[in-house]
């Protein structure tokens, strides 16, 4: 095991046939101004080379925290499999092109919903947040829903990538890969469970 992408794609393709819903739900945390640290589930929509690609509105607190500090860490846990991997790294927002190509592929309803939902921010009524649908929809109706200068995403660059499997008595396996760049090579040792 020398490249963790590749492993990661493996374990992934593993997860995704043993997972019937949302094999690419993460935890994804940040870390806001006052140094305490946030984590949410959201999901993985796309991975290479370059990193782990997720989705969303810019002005949640997730993505204004990420752009006051871009470090954050990935936790994938998939209990059928017994597996998970653990991803840290330096955050970066993806082109418009990037996003544009994103939102194209998104249901109706989701694109509708990321102009409606001013997410994270108080919400006095359900009946706000329809009446917001209802208006967004009547906005576009015959259209396509262009994407909201709002929504976006972000690319995680790893520095680190631990891979861990259950074993028997709690004596995991645990490998963890590092790099000081993207330019720098991955080493590679297995840890202690």
């Amino acid at each position: 095991m020398t490249d963790p992408f590749q492993q990661f794609a493996e374990w992934f393709r593993e997860a995704e046939a043993a997972v019937p819903v949302d094999p690419n739900s993460m935890v994804l945390s940040t870390v806001g101004a006052d140094g305490r640290p946030s984590s949410r589930v959201v999901l993985l929509k796309g991975f290479d080379h370059q990193g782990f690609v997720f989705y969303g509105n810019l002005e949640s607190r997730k993505f204004r925290q990420l752009r006051a500090q871009p470090w954050a860490a990935l936790n994938f846990h998939w209990k059928p499999l017994q597996k998970q991997v653990r991803i840290e790294g330096r955050t970066t927002q993806v082109t418009d092109e990037e996003a544009d190509t994103y939102f194209a592929t998104r249901p109706r309803g989701s694109q509708v919903g990321a102009w409606a939902s001013r997410q994270s921010e108080p919400l006095a009524s359900r009946e706000l947040l329809e009446a917001a649908v209802r208006e967004v929809e009547a906005r576009y109706a015959g259209r396509e829903v262009p994407r909201p200068a709002h929504w976006s995403g972000f690319r995680l660059d790893p520095d680190r990538i631990e891979f861990w499997k259950a074993g028997e008595f709690r004596l995991h396996d645990r490998h963890v890969f590092r790099r000081a760049s993207a330019a720098d090579a991955w080493t590679v040792e297995r840890l202690y469970p």
